[in-house]
């Protein structure tokens, strides 16, 4: 037995099994798993016929009887495969998974304030979101882990974790809404007796993420094998890689880092390319202690002693007075070069610090043979924190030049200069960074039956379940900016020898000024008021999931090839959320009132809130309830020596959605065991499903700040608030999902050998999209009126706003091919154990995504490595296993890509840059392979040590530019955090 071994606190047993690694040795497609390395060539002969003889559960199908293949081609990872890949975490290892393309995880989402998806683990099969991808626990759904309801794996009983199941494929016609990418479903052993245990720990190359983990899992049975309880329990210390500093600096010893940007000069049709390729962006609006940035004084900068200096502008830029700089590329306010001490990019976390803590417990009782009721209580709690940017960006701001803190020399100028106030931004690099800390707590019970009852002399299959899934979710942001109040603190006058916030009212409120003018740390007074430590933005979000599942399967009569199998039932779900906010974020309501931590201020916006420089969130509501009931039938074809053996599987669902009405979904598929030695061909096609989830339906708005925003009507960079609201109009996406394969497994005359090819398309229409508010206001810059209603951009800074709303107007089509191959070797060259090579890869020919509004141009984003389609992504595992010692050689590979295929490339002579084809001097993305290795040493049946290094040879990240001032790298395809030793004990009794 493997093991893993974990308790915490007041939560009781729970478990993640370590990690489904790409030691993938034995591991094939469902139907075709290989025995584990260490079996011999007979043992898989009577595996395979007792296999034959007993009832299987296909995760492509509701189908449970012996002798069943399903069409939908089946992923397999096994309990052994897990250990070998000696994760903190499973999700890390199923997510290395070809097939799965923009899964998210802890080192996703760190740039973010306002997402709440920090840490959050979630699947994304074919790079159609998590949210079109159907995750399960032993078949069952789970409670969202934040409102778009996608759960979060970190949360499973991981220790008790035997197989996990990847199905490629839609199946909404089995399962419901949500699988138009496929299910992934994870079986645990609900008949585990013993006590097994693991303790992990990791750290990087560089010193950071120190990782500690500890699983438990115990199992017993009493009253004569009636009465089965299992219990789990974890706990995980992942300590993170925290933001490096301003300019181009990083955590520990990192050097990759280049603040590489899509320089934009702001002309469209002059012959040159309008977006540039460039290392080391310098943003020329503000500086780390300030820069008057416009006027006569523009290029005076402050040191951190407050001392004033010219500004070293990168491009041999000089400053125009005008708030351009010459030489420099106004569509985005970058020089190249120069002082990029105040460039904030590096000051993001590479990874959320995460600490896990999760208690399992299964208590099953058979009450007759056969037949069980079961309750299973899963309680686990993720705490996350991450620096999405560092001090305070604010690129716009009017200073008097009576200011008392503004140097003499400064004032003097002014008055030479006959001016009295100047534009002035900053990094604030003397103000605390911001830090946003999530704390989601699930709470998930289930109670069932499960069986077989006889019925017309036939045996029939049931499973009956209630479950009630409960995720409270919190967020809190410290010390970010209160932007009316931080304009109040720099505005300072001179009053009774006394410098005071100049503003009466905001004296009244508490307001104490602020140095703007060098690296002076405010006092806490000041800080308390403009940047609260304790009250900033928070969001308490509290969702539910109900469910009531039943099913049947059996076999009611024979054909000439053999039993005819059927599946039915039904199921009821309900989905609820409700989540309120601060009153300063979300403005005052009943539901957000003032109070003593969050009182009233004139100066703030009450009414419509979005007062913070980010993490704005707001109130919100809503549910919906799900009707269902399907049949799935397996018909037998062929049966013959001469013919082989094939069947035809068809499955139907009607679904009726409070919100949207009644939709049907369907599948049809069949698979043929050829006469030919070991050659089995299967196709399937089916029409799949997703509904809209609660957050695009009923979401309170959900706002982004994005710091640096091209205003193409003004040619210059602006902050603006992103909103992005529900759509209670929306309705189901419908796909139509098409798969051809072959497989060749273990024929007698190799019989170590598999392969397999699957062919995939695609098409999915009413999908629920937006365009992007940079989009929204270029096509209206362009001259598309329809697209001019919803932004505001030349209104003060904290008022410029792009609304953006989901609707069912895109489409979506994607094809390509999947490939697996593998081979075990028994004794290799005369020693003992076997030898076992796979691989398997994924090949996107094209994913084109069509917004569905007129003047928008359909785009190819297969191999764009700026997003999560590249071209090929492969993953190779070799595994050598003496029985007592193992070492596992894993190889990972995504190919060259682009950032986009929608630009022009072009040195000269280039066409007009438009919004669909806007023209570029540099259009190609390096892709990046892996090396990671690992060893097992056995001492006897009861105890193993284990290490692992992954991305043995460091390698850094590849740049995937954008146009504004983030850290810019791609952590859902590339490493991020450098080489990870690992090294750990298993043991079991």
């Amino acid at each position: 037995m493997k093991v893993t071994i974990a308790i915490h606190r007041h939560l009781a047993g729970v478990s993640l099994a370590a990690v489904a690694s790409m030691a993938l040795a034995g591991a094939a497609r469902a139907q075709d798993a290989a025995t584990p390395p260490t079996a011999a060539p007979q043992a898989e002969t009577e595996d395979a016929g007792a296999a034959r003889n007993a009832d299987i559960v296909v995760t492509g199908s509701r189908i449970t009887t012996s002798g069943f293949n399903a069409p939908t081609p089946t992923t397999v990872i096994g309990e052994e495969q897990i250990a070998n890949n000696a994760q903190p975490n499973i999700f890390n290892t199923v997510a290395q998974l070809p097939s799965l393309q923009g899964s998210t995880g802890a080192s996703t989402g760190t740039f973010s304030t306002s997402s709440g998806q920090q840490g959050l683990s979630s699947f994304s099969l074919r790079g159609l979101g998590p949210i079109r991808t159907l995750t399960l626990l032993d078949g069952q759904r789970v409670v969202g882990a934040n409102v778009t309801g996608v759960p979060d794996i970190s949360m499973f009983p991981q220790l008790l974790v035997k197989r996990v199941d990847v199905v490629t494929g839609g199946a909404s016609a089995s399962y419901g809404s949500d699988a138009v990418g496929g299910v992934v479903n994870f079986i645990t052993d609900t008949r585990f007796e013993g006590f097994k245990g693991n303790i992990l720990g990791s750290i990087t190359k560089y010193g950071d993420d120190e990782t500690a983990l500890v699983q438990a899992a115990w199992g017993k049975s009493f009253l004569d094998d009636r009465l089965h309880v299992v219990l789990s329990g974890e706990y995980d210390h992942e300590g993170g890689v925290g933001a490096g500093d301003f300019g181009t600096d990083l955590a520990g010893s990192r050097d990759w880092y280049r603040a590489t940007t899509l320089m934009n000069t702001g002309q469209l049709n002059n012959g040159l390319p309008q977006f540039n390729y460039r290392d080391y962006a310098q943003p020329y609006q503000y500086a780390r202690y300030g820069l008057i940035n416009n006027g006569p004084l523009q290029g005076i900068a402050f040191d951190r002693n407050g001392t004033p200096y010219n500004f070293n502008y990168g491009s041999g830029g000089q400053p125009l007075g005008n708030g351009q700089v010459s030489n420099c590329f106004r569509g985005n306010s970058f020089c190249q070069g120069g002082d990029l001490s105040g460039a904030p990019g590096s000051g993001a976390s590479l990874k959320s610090a995460l600490e896990r803590i999760n208690g399992y417990t299964r208590i099953g009782y058979d009450f007759a043979d056969d037949n069980e009721a079961y309750v299973t209580v899963n309680v686990a709690q993720v705490k996350t924190s991450n620096q999405p940017s560092p001090g305070y960006n604010r690129p716009s701001l009017t200073v008097q030049c009576a200011n008392p803190f503004l140097p003499q020399l400064v004032r003097d100028r002014c008055a030479t200069a006959g001016i009295t106030e100047f534009s002035f931004g900053s990094s604030n690099g003397a103000f605390p960074d911001p830090r946003v800390h999530t704390d989601r707590k699930q709470y998930r019970f289930v109670g069932g039956l499960k069986g077989k009852i006889g019925v017309g002399g036939t045996d029939w299959n049931y499973d009956a379940y209630y479950e009630h899934g409960i995720t409270i979710s919190d967020i809190r942001v410290r010390d970010i900016v209160l932007q009316n109040r931080y304009v109040a603190a720099t505005n300072a006058i001179t009053l009774n020898g006394a410098v005071v916030c100049a503003d009466p009212a905001a004296r009244a409120a508490g307001c104490q000024p602020i140095n703007i003018f060098g690296g002076f740390t405010p006092s806490d007074a000041a800080l308390a008021y403009v940047a609260p430590h304790e009250n900033g933005p928070f969001q308490h979000t509290k969702l539910t999931q109900d469910v009531a599942s039943l099913n049947f399967s059996g076999n009611p009569f024979e054909l000439w090839a053999g039993p005819v199998s059927v599946a039915f039932g039904g199921e009821y779900r309900r989905e609820f959320y409700r989540v309120n906010a601060d009153p300063y974020g979300a403005g005052v309501s009943p539901l957000s009132p003032n109070s003593p931590d969050y009182p009233a201020d004139p100066l703030l916006n009450s009414t419509l809130g979005s007062n913070w420089a980010a993490g704005n969130y707001k109130n919100g509501r809503g549910k919906y309830e799900v009707w269902e009931g399907y049949l799935e039938v397996d018909l037998p074809l062929i049966d013959s020596d001469a013919m082989g053996r094939a069947n035809l599987n068809g499955a139907a669902r009607v679904t009726n959605y409070s919100t949207s009405g009644t939709v049907w979904t369907w599948k049809v598929g069949g698979t043929w065991d050829t006469p030919l030695d070991g050659i089995r061909l299967r196709a399937v096609t089916s029409r799949d499903v997703r509904a809209p989830n609660l957050s695009e339906l009923f979401a309170a708005p959900t706002v982004t700040t994005l710091p640096n925003f091209n205003d193409p009507f003004r040619n210059q960079a602006v902050q603006v608030f992103q909103n992005t609201i529900g759509n209670t109009n929306l309705k189901p996406e419908v796909a139509r999902n098409t798969e051809l394969g072959i497989v060749l497994a273990r024929p007698s005359w190799l019989p170590g050998l598999s392969l397999s090819f699957d062919y995939y398309n695609i098409k999915l229409s009413g999908v629920v999209s937006t365009l992007s508010a940079d989009q929204i206001v270029r096509f209206c810059f362009e001259g598309n009126q329809a697209f001019c209603g919803g932004f505001q951009l030349d209104g003060p800074q904290g008022t410029n706003f792009v609304n953006v709303q989901p609707f069912n107007l895109a489409s979506w089509k994607t094809s390509g091919f999947d490939i697996e191959a593998s081979y075990q070797w028994q004794q290799p060259l005369g020693l003992p154990g076997s030898f076992t090579v796979r691989a398997l890869g994924t090949h996107i020919r094209k994913f084109i995504v069509n917004a569905g509004i007129a003047g928008v141009d359909p785009v190819d984003q297969a191999g764009a490595n700026n997003g999560n389609t590249p071209d090929w992504k492969w993953l190779a595992v070799q595994t050598y296993d003496s029985g007592r010692f193992s070492f596992t050689v894993q190889e990972r590979w995504i190919s060259d890509g682009t950032f986009g295929n929608q630009y022009v490339v072009c040195q000269s002579s280039c066409p007009a840059s438009t919004t669909n084809h806007p023209t570029i001097d540099h259009n190609r993305m390096k892709g990046a392979f892996y090396v990671d290795i690992g060893a097992t040493f056995k001492f006897g049946e009861n105890l193993s040590i284990y290490g692992k290094v992954d991305n043995l040879f460091d390698k850094d990240p590849v740049a995937a530019p954008q146009t504004n001032t983030g850290l810019d790298i791609n952590p859902a395809l590339y490493d991020t955090l450098g080489r990870i030793y690992r090294a750990g004990v298993r043991f079991n009794f």
